[in-house]
């Protein structure tokens, strides 16, 4: 796991980062931190694909502070999990505007960490994600938001949906769907999600299983009104990968 600590107070980040390596020893995980002693050093580096884990931020920073920092990184990245510490508790509003996990009043205690690195934990067990390039940037999608991958010339069209708290919502498919142009090929995007409930449903498609409202003989269609084509060869196999994922969720 990565986690950045950006915090000028250097006795608190020490304790900070000590909580830290504790936890990621009892669990037996390997903990990668960085540290940064302002937001502007932390800004000039971040980008998302170093996908951090989890961001320990002060509030109370000079020239840009914590807060200006977190809206500056949900803009590149809306999946980090970010955590306030700070000494006064007068942000906390503008802490769920970033959608922030906790907020933290210093002296942050050492069990307040564990259960936030806990939290984390089990959230990233839940959500996998892929790393994928554009013309202008690497960036970071959640596989369970992608609904297809169609081949387009040398490169890929994904279309993924967007969520509110974690909750699909098909009330207008026009907002909520995203077409994300990328410059690897639809066999290495295969390779990549080929163990996450993916499937070839046509020689230029790959469709997410979990996301399938609906397969007709000739195309299927998601839960968010999106539709792709199916092959005639291909059909069966899908129809019966989605019989098959469904009917595994019954029995849970």
């Amino acid at each position: 796991m990565k986690a950045a600590i950006i915090e000028d107070d250097e006795i608190h980040a020490d304790l900070l980062e000590k909580y830290l390596l504790e936890w990621g020893r009892l669990k037996n995980i390997t903990l990668e931190i960085s540290r940064y002693l302002d937001a502007e050093s932390f800004l000039f580096e971040f980008e998302p694909g170093i996908a951090f884990d989890v961001l320990f931020i002060d509030i109370q920073m000079q020239k840009i502070n914590g807060m200006e920092m977190a809206k500056t990184v949900r803009k590149k990245d809306t999946t980090v999990n970010i955590i306030f510490t700070t000494g006064i508790t007068g942000y906390m509003e503008e802490g769920y505007e970033v959608e922030a996990m906790h907020y933290l009043v210093k002296p942050v205690g050492k069990d307040k960490i564990y259960k936030c690195m806990e939290k984390i934990l089990n959230r990233k067990k839940e959500t996998d994600y892929i790393l994928v390039h554009s013309k202008e940037e690497i960036r970071k999608i959640i596989t369970n938001q992608i609904n297809y991958i169609e081949a387009m010339g040398h490169g890929c069209i994904i279309e993924i949906f967007s969520t509110e708290n974690g909750i699909r919502n098909t009330s207008s498919c026009t907002k909520l769907t995203e077409l994300i142009e990328v410059s690897e090929s639809i066999s290495e995007l295969e390779a990549i999600v080929k163990l996450k409930n993916f499937t070839r449903c046509h020689r230029s498609y790959l469709c997410a299983i979990p996301n399938i409202h609906h397969i007709s003989k000739t195309e299927i269609t998601f839960d968010t009104g999106s539709h792709i084509p199916v092959s005639r060869r291909l059909h069966k196999d899908v129809n019966q990968a989605f019989i098959n994922y469904f009917s595994k969720l019954k029995k849970v």
